[in-house]
């Protein structure tokens, strides 16, 4: 398993039978948690095929909030279309809204794996969310297999394999 963080290169690894899993969710620096390294460590002891698997992680050590959230800033643009190129390049898609934020940018890509009916995602949105039944409604509407506690998420992938 090869884990990918933002703005890393991955669009020129071979293309064989790899399946990509991006990591869709909270990143509010100083909110939400650093949800995504547990879903790195419940992957990697899960029954996908190491070789084989590309994670995408967003959550970028560099990120500096002072960048100016406009078309023109390189740097925030760079971010913006790594991600759309990962969630349209995933095979699935993992999103975790963490209850300590808001994470609009979360709710619209949901709504762009909603809306696609090509990519394939599971979604936790513990209590305490914001926009919880948004969410329920959305991935009952789509199909999306819902968790409702990170427990039970975290659990579930480590029982992911190539197939799901």
């Amino acid at each position: 398993m090869k884990v990918i963080e933002a703005p890393g290169v991955y669009r020129s690894l071979p293309i064989d039978d790899r399946k990509i899993i991006f990591l869709a969710g909270s990143i509010e620096m100083g909110k939400a948690e650093n949800w995504q390294q547990e879903i790195i460590e419940a992957l990697s002891i899960s029954t996908l095929n190491e070789d084989r698997t590309i994670i995408l992680n967003p959550r970028r050590k560099d990120w500096d909030s002072s960048w100016k959230q406009s078309i023109k800033n390189t740097n925030f643009r760079e971010q913006v279309e790594w991600e759309l190129c990962g969630i349209e390049d995933a095979d699935l898609v993992i999103f975790y809204f963490d209850p300590n934020t808001q994470s609009p940018i979360t709710l619209m890509e949901l709504g762009t794996i909603v809306n696609s009916n090509t990519t394939k995602a599971i979604v936790c949105c513990p209590n305490g969310y914001w926009r919880k039944g948004n969410v329920e409604v959305f991935c009952e509407w789509a199909g999306i297999d819902l968790y409702h506690t990170k427990e039970e998420f975290l659990e579930d992938l480590k029982h992911l394999n190539g197939n799901s």
